[in-house]
């Protein structure tokens, strides 16, 4: 089968091909190493890239294995890059960080080990903002992810090399992780899908682990049936995240299309006039409602009865006691300190003002938003907004300061669209809704009751299945 066919093919196709022994996963390694070779120069999505040669005898040694004693699990054969803030066994970790360019753990995060073990081969990293932080993909150690769509705009982030990969079909499926849309941003804006989970849905490596978290590990995929594939290896209890959820994984791996017909939505929008848009990005939004509305659903405007404000102050306050506290050990030494980018010293000299006293405080509001959100699901089936609130800006900007002449006063306030999903702790996934007409994607987030990713992958189902999303191809690959 030629390469190109090989990258353009489902991640489940492709899986379901190599343990059918249609195609060997040599094969499938050689096509996509030689599309990073064909593409990521122009976009730096994939770093840390592992020897070509040593990759190809890890494939071959998987045919073998295949042969020999079956398939290691759903994902046998598959070429995979971990988001570059997850731990990678013997595979650079750097964080983006010049503090961590040499960095190279000896242990897996628990959702890189659970990949391993479902037969998927690890290829390299996904390239992340510094430290994760912003949806822009930038760093001193590799330098700007460019978007798919066009390499003059960001990709994204902090999920951003995923999301550029997957859209080039460098890579089959991609993790990713997401505190303030980090796997919803990335995804809009490379015409991919992102689900951030719901807390405890996967269980995430961290240094502490009974604190309320905001940030979770996800899937990122081109159609619904490879994103609950992933998710279905992601997700599953483990004793070390005392947090995690038990459900089987399992109900994840194989969604099914659900009936539009009588699905109730509602659209936030703008969260009447709060949040500012770049022109153009409610319109594609609402035309991308349409598609529900046409299969009968009903969509209906909904303005939710609590201060937006105080959702933003909430959310600023906890990630800057969680962001500053994980960082605060780097600031603390004035070398380390003046090679931190400036957002990372801001979250740490920030998070040193507050008191648990402020920290409780902001917990109490997050619960009353997360109260308010519960009550909305008595009246809908899910929750509406846009996944970004301008298209991807030049790849040589660091944020918008500006979003139709309205100022932003910090340096992730132009994301804040993702806040009230990310606070209320439920599942929300990001869905296509087209090009505008510079050819730049957009995306619509969708916010199910809490843990229900199974409902929200029966919905995505059926939007792929009116629309064909996964259809559209960035420039570089239109034959």
């Amino acid at each position: 089968m030629p390469s190109s066919d090989l990258v353009m093919m489902r991640a489940t196709d492709l899986a379901r091909a190599i343990r059918d022994r249609a195609v060997s996963a040599r094969e499938v390694m050689q096509a996509h190493l030689d599309q990073i070779a064909r593409h990521n120069p122009a976009v730096t999505a994939i770093v840390s890239l592992r020897d070509p040669d040593l990759l190809l005898a890890e494939a071959e040694a998987a045919d073998r294995d295949l042969a020999e004693n079956g398939p290691r699990g759903p994902l046998h054969g598959l070429p995979h890059a971990v988001k570059d803030l997850s731990a990678t066994a013997g595979i650079r970790t750097t964080q983006g960080s010049p503090l961590f360019r040499d960095t190279v753990p000896e242990a897996d995060a628990i959702h890189v080990a659970r990949l391993k073990q479902a037969g998927a081969i690890l290829i390299g990293k996904t390239n992340v903002p510094e430290f994760g932080l912003g949806s822009h993909s930038t760093n001193p150690v590799f330098g700007v992810t460019r978007n798919a769509y066009d390499p003059a705009k960001a990709g994204g982030g902090s999920s951003g090399g995923a999301g550029v990969a997957l859209a080039l079909r460098m890579v089959p499926l991609a993790d990713g992780s997401d505190h303030g849309g980090s796997l919803r941003n990335p995804a809009a804006w490379n015409n991919v899908l992102g689900l951030r989970p719901a807390a405890g849905r996967v269980p995430n490596s961290t240094d502490e682990v009974f604190l309320p978290q905001l940030g979770v590990v996800g899937p990122m995929a081109r159609c619904t049936a490879d994103l609950g594939l992933l998710l279905s290896v992601q997700a599953g209890y483990d004793p070390r995240t005392p947090t995690a959820l038990r459900q089987d994984p399992a109900a994840f791996a194989a969604p099914q299309p659900r009936a539009l017909k009588g699905l109730r939505i509602g659209w936030i929008g703008d969260f009447g006039g709060h949040l500012p848009f770049e022109p153009g990005v409610l319109d594609l939004c609402e035309a991308g409602l349409t598609a529900f509305s046409a299969h009968g659903a009903v969509v209906e405007p909904v303005r939710p009865a609590f201060d937006p404000e105080a959702i933003w102050r909430a959310w600023v306050v906890l990630r800057q006691g969680l962001t500053g506290a994980t960082l605060a050990a780097h600031w603390r030494d004035p070398a380390k300190r003046a090679v931190m980018k400036p957002e990372a010293v801001w979250e740490v000299e920030q998070g040193r003002t507050l008191t648990a006293f402020d920290l409780h405080a902001a917990s109490v509001t997050r619960t009353a938003w997360y109260h308010c959100v519960r009550g909305l699901f008595e009246r809908f089936d899910v929750l509406a907004l846009p996944a970004a609130q301008v298209f991807p800006f030049d790849a040589g900007e660091t944020w918008p300061r500006r979003i139709n002449g309205r100022d932003m006063d910090t340096y992730h306030r132009w994301m804040e669209v993702v806040v009230p999903g990310t606070l209320s702790g439920c599942p929300v996934i990001s869905l296509p809704v087209g090009l505008n007409p510079a050819g730049l994607p957009m995306g619509l987030q969708l916010i199910a009751p809490n843990q229900d990713e199974a409902g929200l992958l029966a919905i995505a189902a059926a939007y792929e299945a009116a629309t064909g999303f996964d259809r559209t191809l960035p420039p570089v690959l239109r034959g």
